[in-house]
């Protein structure tokens, strides 16, 4: 085999190799032979027909086979040879295996993984947040939990902020009828997110039995579209108002969370526990997503087209899942390479920052860090046992837990050489709730 490799850029190489056909002609041989057992052709029992016919028949088949399982094979010695880290599938180039003599000839083109240097993370800034959760954060909690579980009772009085109005309703634009609810109608909360303002003003003020004819006209950057700078005509007919009845915190209420004996004491700590582990995870998540950021931030090399564009392919493919569940229509929304490259670029640079560092210093989960992921993903199931023993029936699905223990491994180990400094957070804008 006599080969050459040619430098086409800093990561695309081409490889030209020539292979002599003689050591494949007792493959080409043996193949042909052990297909004359079996083969059945016309006027001869099986297995006996000429070993010329059975060439004549399979000859192509089989060189082009051998020829092709030759391809393959001195590739692969040849980027062993070399010491080439192949990024993705060669293209491969080469003339029709029927016209070869002693020895037919391709090319490879294809890209290498690039020398990836992990920068100092001595000089890494890293911020804990830090919380401590209070007798305030389990109020607020509380006050949540007890908001969600709020009931309404019919009232005479004209409808406010915060109560439910059951209404039918109908709408126009340009005096065309674009909306209506039918004589089932519809119960509005009023003052809830998702809506206008300026409507949910006109509701307030309305008593049962009466109607209310009023025009709301949208802002020109209104969404959807069809509205953006129309002005609509709505009639609203009140066919009962309601107040909000909110629950005591009391000892039915502590049930309802699952405290058995109604203990409302024993609910508030559980409450309080729930948000330490609440807070433990989001604290743990903000330390991942510096330590992701400040690797990327930190290490500048090329990445190669290939795995690009296979990260951009499997974003597209998540991407249009996710609007099929929810229900969008795919034929009037059209997705670009473009709109995900930016996205793709940070996170095959992360991929082969993380690959690196892990094989470096050993940062593989062991046994008992797989284990413990596991346990993690089974406690939010009724019976966690079975769950555990699901995952173990078969290795490949510790896959998940095993590529997410070696994840924080890598993100604990970053964090024992950076720079880390402690930094108080208020409970709001740790939970999102800002």
């Amino acid at each position: 085999m006599a080969l050459n490799v040619e430098t086409i850029s800093t990561l695309e190489r081409r490889i030209t190799v020539k292979v002599p056909l003689q050591p494949l002609e007792a493959q080409i041989k043996q193949r042909l032979g052990q297909i004359s057992r079996t083969a059945k052709f016309a006027g001869f029992r099986p297995g006996k027909a000429p070993i010329g016919l059975v060439n004549q028949h399979y000859g192509d088949q089989v060189r082009d086979e051998v020829y092709s399982g030759a391809v393959e094979k001195t590739f692969g010695e040849a980027v062993e040879e070399n010491k080439l880290r192949v990024a993705g599938y060669p293209n491969i180039e080469h003339k029709p295996f029927g016209e070869a003599a002693d020895s037919f000839e391709y090319t490879a083109t294809f890209e290498i993984f690039p020398e990836v240097t992990i920068g100092d993370l001595s000089k890494l800034k890293i911020e804990r947040p830090t919380l401590e959760v209070g007798e305030a954060d389990v109020k607020k909690t509380l006050d949540v939990l007890v908001k969600q579980r709020v009931s309404f009772e019919p009232v005479k009085r004209a409808a406010k902020k915060g109560d439910r109005v059951h209404v039918t309703l109908k709408a126009f634009l340009d005096g065309n009828e674009v909306e209506s609810t039918g004589d089932s109608g519809i119960d509005l909360v009023i003052g809830e997110a998702g809506r206008m303002a300026e409507f949910d003003d006109q509701l307030s003020g309305g008593k049962a039995g009466s109607i209310k004819k009023f025009d709301i006209t949208y802002p020109a950057d209104h969404n959807p579209a069809q509205l953006a700078g129309k002005t609509v005509s709505y009639e609203v007919n009140f066919v009962t108002v309601s107040q909000p009845k909110l629950p005591e915190i009391d000892a039915e209420f502590a049930k309802s969370l699952g405290i058995e004996d109604g203990d409302v004491e024993k609910m508030k700590a559980e409450i309080a526990e729930s948000l330490k582990q609440e807070v433990e995870k989001r604290v743990s998540a903000k330390l991942k997503e510096q330590v992701f950021q400040a690797l990327v931030d930190s290490a500048d090399f090329e990445i190669p087209r290939v795995l690009l564009g296979t990260e951009i392919n499997r974003m597209m493919q998540t991407t249009e899942q996710n609007l099929k569940q929810r229900g969008a229509d795919l034929s009037n929304i059209k997705l670009e390479p473009a709109m995900f490259e930016d996205q793709a670029k940070r996170s095959t640079k992360l991929r082969l920052l993380l690959g690196e560092l892990i094989n470096t210093n050993g940062l593989h989960a062991n046994a008992d860090q797989v284990r413990a992921m596991v346990d993690v993903f089974a406690q939010s199931f009724e019976r966690p046992s079975d769950v555990v023993t699901w995952y173990y029936a078969d290795p490949k699905r510790l896959d998940e837990p095993s590529a997410l223990a070696t994840e924080e491994n890598a993100v604990a180990w970053v964090l024992s050489k950076a720079k880390v400094t402690e930094k108080k957070v208020k409970f709001d804008d740790l939970m999102g709730n800002a």
